[in-house]
């Protein structure tokens, strides 16, 4: 396999941004592509990952090009889901040798519409969407299957919202931090039972670039590369009646394909919209109390949907790059109730 790093990582996250996706992107993919020592026109390809859906109108993402430049014409592709899948196409073609550079990015913006209607489009289209169910009520049917298969409790997941908090008191891009009680939060009333609002995500207005680079060419641009030594993403049945929900058998099933499990993991984020798929996943992924999960906050304290699975890569190999970590694991999802999962273990050598 040829060796594959992300060399630059940036990133942007607003509770209502008034400006229009374009104006969010361009900054971003400017920093991404600048800390790489790059100009837009020495990336051999370009990547994003956004939804027609969320921007309500088809093929939105042209309209994103004038953020990175079309002109001179450039080699460029999309993806309909979070940019983490689309990085997984750049990986796809570095390795083919075409191409040494590539750009990842990806947008979106949340609070433009209403999200949980928008969401509810990609259920089944015969026997549950008709039935409207927002994303808020999939995830308390995930939760409470996961509750009475774990015996845990509701206050197992306030302690996860908590500890998410506070470490996003470092986080510039966090919408929610500081230090607070479980039993605190648990005092508020529940949303849809026993999702309480601080276990589900914030949704967000905001975009995620990511420079990646092959062999010397990543040496040469960055000082201490995120390898990427193992990528996999697997999909489970669409119905939610024919999945077990209390588990995640397809974030298991990648973590295995891409080696999570090959050596010890200093820190992983997790792309969890709810308190409880933090800890389904840790369950999923063998993660245990040594490694650090979501520093960052996760994605309970920041979601701008369509990059915040990018993020969580970008997040692990900021800290790589930073010499805080050797070795981590980023998790991107899609889909309703985990229903897709992407692993990618991240390495600095």
């Amino acid at each position: 396999m040829r060796e594959v790093a992300v060399v630059s990582f940036a990133q942007s996250a607003t509770e209502h941004d008034v400006r229009n996706e374009v104006e969010i992107l361009m900054p971003v993919a400017a920093e991404a592509i600048e800390a790489a020592g790059l100009t837009g026109a020495k990336v051999d390809f370009t990547v994003s990952g956004s939804s027609d859906y969320l921007q309500g109108t088809p093929f939105a993402f042209v309209m994103a090009l004038d953020a990175v430049g079309a002109w001179p014409p450039i080699c460029e592709s999309h993806v309909e889901m979070d940019g983490a899948f689309a990085l997984y196409e750049a990986w796809i073609k570095l390795q083919t040798g075409e191409i040494d550079t590539a750009l990842v990015y990806s947008f979106g913006k949340a609070t433009a519409s209403d999200l949980s209607e928008v969401l509810s489009r990609q259920l089944d289209p015969y026997c549950v969407a008709p039935l409207w169910p927002d994303a808020i009520s999939l995830g308390a049917l995930q939760a409470r299957a996961y509750l009475e298969a774990s015996g845990r409790t509701e206050k197992d997941l306030a302690e996860v919202a908590a500890r998410c908090r506070s470490a996003a008191r470092d986080n510039p891009h966090a919408l929610v931090s500081g230090t607070t009680s479980a039993e605190a939060l648990l005092a508020s009333p529940c949303s849809v039972s026993p999702l309480h609002e601080h276990d589900c995500a914030i949704a967000a207005d905001g975009a995620a670039a990511v420079v990646l680079a092959a062999g010397d060419r990543a040496r040469e641009l960055c000082e201490r590369p995120a390898w990427i030594c193992g990528i996999d993403h697997r999909i489970e049945p669409h119905s939610l009646g024919v999945r077990e929900l209390a588990k995640s058998r397809s974030a298991e099933q990648a973590a295995a394909r891409a080696g999570a499990g090959a050596g010890a993991l200093d820190v992983a984020e997790l792309h969890a919209l709810f308190t409880h798929e933090e800890l389904l996943l840790c369950e999923a992924l063998g993660l245990g109390d040594e490694v650090d999960v979501n520093p960052s906050g996760g994605a309970l304290v920041a979601n701008p949907m369509m990059a915040t699975g990018l993020i969580r890569i970008g997040e692990v190999a900021r800290r790589i790059h930073g010499g805080s970590a050797d070795r981590g694991l980023a998790h991107a999802a899609a889909g309703p109730c985990l229903q897709q999962n992407l692993v990618c273990v991240l390495e600095g050598r």
